[in-house]
């Protein structure tokens, strides 16, 4: 009887500790605003090394400064992996730059021009599409926020956004660009190094990386160089809990 009640108890506290790990995760999920288990957007190797999670988590929405070769490197591999991208509000968008740096315009929508809709365009296209780019042209409320916010986590969609937006996932910046390829008198511009900075919420330090956007093919590269400040990698919320 000994035994058998020392098993009970041990399976009790087996099935206690289970079930606080899943209230625990529940309420990580209601704070965070999406699941933990959420699937994630592959992007070029450059880039993934620096975004939490390696990649483009779905569900959330990223701040972008106003480059589009960045934005063109976040685009690149998930259209050519199949997913459906639009970019909204964004006029004078090249598109054989785009197909020069990878992005599969076939998979590529374009809403120049969205008016004062800009936000309900948006919404609409998250609706359907699982990569949204938009460029505000003015400051969303924050009710309208949390609506696009609670969309995206339905849909399980990703959203860029080239310039300010509260409750984002990670900030993702390029600075110090530095062209090669000239010469004294002769050559050709050909490719560009630049430091990508990304700051996230689930971490306390900014990733920074040079890469090259474009590099000799238009795409996106590593320089080989190593990262400027380097920490371990953090422990996941999922792994957390």
């Amino acid at each position: 009887m000994g035994l058998d009640a020392g098993r009970s108890r041990a399976n009790r506290g087996a099935a206690d500790v289970a079930a606080t790990v899943h209230d625990l995760r529940a309420q990580v999920e209601r704070l965070q605003g999406r699941r933990l288990d959420a699937p994630v957007l592959p992007v070029a190797s450059a880039l993934a090394r620096l975004l939490p999670g390696g990649g483009l988590q779905t569900g959330a929405a990223y701040t972008l400064g106003r480059s589009t070769s960045l934005l063109f490197a976040l685009l690149a591999r998930p259209s050519r992996e199949g997913s459906w991208c639009a970019v909204v509000g964004v006029p004078h968008l090249g598109a054989e730059a785009a197909l020069k740096a990878g992005v599969d315009l076939s998979r590529l929508v374009l809403i120049p021009d969205p008016g004062e809709r800009w936000l309900a365009v948006t919404s609409a296209v998250a609706d359907v599409l699982p990569v949204v780019v938009v460029r505000p042209p003015a400051r969303a409320s924050g009710g309208e926020v949390a609506r696009l916010a609670a969309r995206l986590r339905e849909r399980e969609a990703v959203l860029l956004v080239q310039g300010a937006w509260p409750q984002t996932e990670a900030t993702i910046e390029a600075a110090d660009p530095r062209w090669s390829g000239l010469g004294h008198g002769w050559g050709m511009l050909a490719e560009r190094e630049l430091t990508v900075t990304v700051t996230s919420r689930r971490s306390p330090v900014p990733r920074t990386g040079r890469m090259l956007l474009p590099d000799a093919t238009g795409g996106t590269g590593g320089t080989g160089r190593a990262i400027v400040s380097p920490f371990a990698e953090p422990l996941s919320m999922r792994e957390a809990v």
